[in-house]
């Protein structure tokens, strides 16, 4: 170990001052340190615009119906959301569990959605995706699935001739970093405004909304219910693990990075958060970004938390024959269970 890594390792070992001690209360370990999360995301408004919301589109697909949507999100910043809808289902029918269902990095929304880049049905593989959207509307739930701040319909002007995987996270993360902002922060009170608008369909049981994310759409599924206990049941796929074992071990995009966070928990501590809500977590056997050691070494930091809770049945994981990808294989049917 060189010189400067033993000092990084140092620095960074002294962190984590708010990891749950068992002596404590709960309770009021969680309330404290969502509190400072929440900062050191950037903070939110503190009132928030109006929703305003206006449907751009709605098409019959098989066996459900797409509709897009934009909201506002922050005041000045429109956000599209996918909502996919049982077929059938209307306001006048017994209201359906919804799912709030975040991509991670590709083309955006459409790519959980069964869609190609440019909104035409999917031809090719889904890729580490899996329609994951799809399925789960296929399996009654009301599905919202926002375009993340950063890809898609949502790239800065100079990235729309790149390839459509391409995202524009760096420039707009490094221009919030400098105002005391971040990008994850954003992406997370946008989802915290998209079950806002969730919670007024007149098909949505407010009180049975779950989330579902993958890679950093994980991030933003594990942080958003880590602060709003809207969230009432929540898988996270490929992001459960350690900062240390993921973020600061190999070259992440810069929405992974919140200055301060180690200086408040270690990130199984802050998805804890969660509990006593139910949570799944999926975790690839060969995930080579968010990698088996690490995300083991999570679900054990979190299954302490979950017995102080009185919750350890509230916890489950699928370890899969995969890498970085949606497998589902248990999820779905765990969702059917817990929500």
């Amino acid at each position: 170990m060189s010189e400067i890594e033993a000092y990084l390792q140092q620095q960074t070992n002294l962190s984590g001052r708010s990891a749950y001690d068992v002596d404590q209360p709960l309770e009021l370990w969680q309330t404290q340190l969502r509190t400072r999360v929440q900062e050191r995301l950037g903070d939110f408004p503190t009132a928030p615009v109006a929703l305003n919301p206006v449907v751009l589109e709605r098409v019959p697909c098989d066996g459900y119906i797409r509709e897009r949507i934009e909201i506002t999100t922050y005041a000045g910043l429109r956000m599209p959301i996918y909502l996919l809808i049982p077929e059938h289902v209307s306001a006048t029918d017994t209201k359906r569990p919804a799912i709030v269902a975040c991509h991670g990095h590709g083309y955006g929304s459409r790519e959980i959605c069964g869609m190609e880049p440019d909104g035409s049905p999917r031809v090719g593989e889904p890729g580490l995706h899996k329609d994951f959207a799809v399925a789960l509307v296929k399996r009654g739930y009301v599905v919202a699935a926002p375009e993340l701040l950063g890809f898609g319909d949502r790239r800065l002007d100079e990235d729309r001739e790149a390839p459509p995987g391409a995202s524009s996270c760096t420039k707009i993360a490094a221009h919030l970093l400098m105002v005391g902002q971040t990008l994850a922060g954003h992406r997370v009170y946008e989802t915290i405004r998209v079950l806002d608008y969730v919670s007024t369909r007149p098909e949505v049981d407010s009180e049975r909304i779950g989330s579902m994310g993958i890679s950093g759409g994980g991030l933003v599924t594990a942080f958003t219910a880590a602060l709003d206990e809207r969230c009432k049941a929540v898988v996270v796929s490929g992001y459960a693990s350690t900062f240390h074992g993921s973020i600061l071990d190999r070259n992440h995009c810069l929405d992974n990075y919140i200055p301060g966070i180690l200086q408040e928990a270690e990130l199984p501590d802050i998805i804890g958060l969660i509990a006593p809500r139910p949570l799944f977590l999926e975790i690839g056997s060969e995930d080579l970004v968010f990698p088996l050691h690490s995300a083991r070494e999570a679900h054990e930091r979190l299954k302490i938390i979950y017995e102080h809770a009185g919750a350890e049945q509230a916890l489950d994981a699928d370890y899969f024959n995969g890498g970085h990808e949606i497998s589902g294989a248990k999820a779905y049917d765990w969702l059917e269970q817990v929500l």
